[in-house]
C-alpha cells in the first residue's frame, strides 16, 4: 500500500499534472469572464443595434410546452468563438515572448541528435534520387 502511495505521489508532482490542474482552473475563470463578457456586454449592445432583439431568449415552438432554444446556442457559438481567439491570442503572444528570450540569450539551436543526421542524409539521397523516379524500382516493375 506504500509503494502505491509512493506511485501516486510521483505521479500528482509531475510538472505535467500540475501545469494541467492549474490550466483548468484559469480555463474555467476565463470562461467565467467571456461568458459575462458575451451576455453583459455583447449581446445588450446587439440588442441596442437590432431594437431591442435578444438572441439568447429566441426559441422556436416544437409541440406543445416542448421549444427549440436556438438562441442559446447561437450565443453558446459566439462565447466558443471568442474564446477561441482569446486562446489563439495567448498562444500567439506566448510564443513570441518564447522567441524573444531565445534571441536575447543568444543560444543556438540545439545540435541534431545522430538519428536526424542520419534521417537527414537519407532525405538527401532521396532527393537526389528523384530525377529517377519515374520509373519504378525493379521489384515493382510489371512484366510485360
Amino acid at each position: 500500500m506504500t509503494q502505491f502511495f509512493a506511485e501516486f505521489k510521483k505521479f500528482i508532482l509531475r510538472g505535467n499534472v500540475i501545469d494541467l490542474a492549474v490550466g483548468i482552473v484559469i480555463g474555467a475563470a476565463f470562461t467565467n469572464i467571456v461568458n459575462s463578457l458575451v451576455g453583459d456586454i455583447f449581446m445588450p449592445a446587439i440588442g441596442l443595434l437590432t431594437g431591442g432583439f435578444n438572441i439568447a431568449d429566441q426559441k422556436l415552438p416544437l409541440y406543445k410546452d416542448a421549444v427549440l432554444g436556438w438562441g442559446k446556442f447561437v450565443q453558446m457559438v459566439i462565447n466558443f468563438l471568442i474564446i477561441g481567439f482569446c486562446l489563439f491570442l495567448v498562444v500567439k503572444a506566448v510564443n513570441a515572448l518564447h522567441f524573444r528570450s531565445l534571441m536575447e540569450d543568444g543560444t543556438k539551436t540545439p545540435e541534431p541528435t545522430p538519428s536526424e543526421k542520419l534521417l537527414a542524409e537519407i532525405r538527401d539521397l532521396l532527393k537526389a534520387r528523384e530525377p529517377h523516379a519515374e520509373q519504378p524500382p525493379a521489384a515493382i516493375q510489371t512484366a510485360p
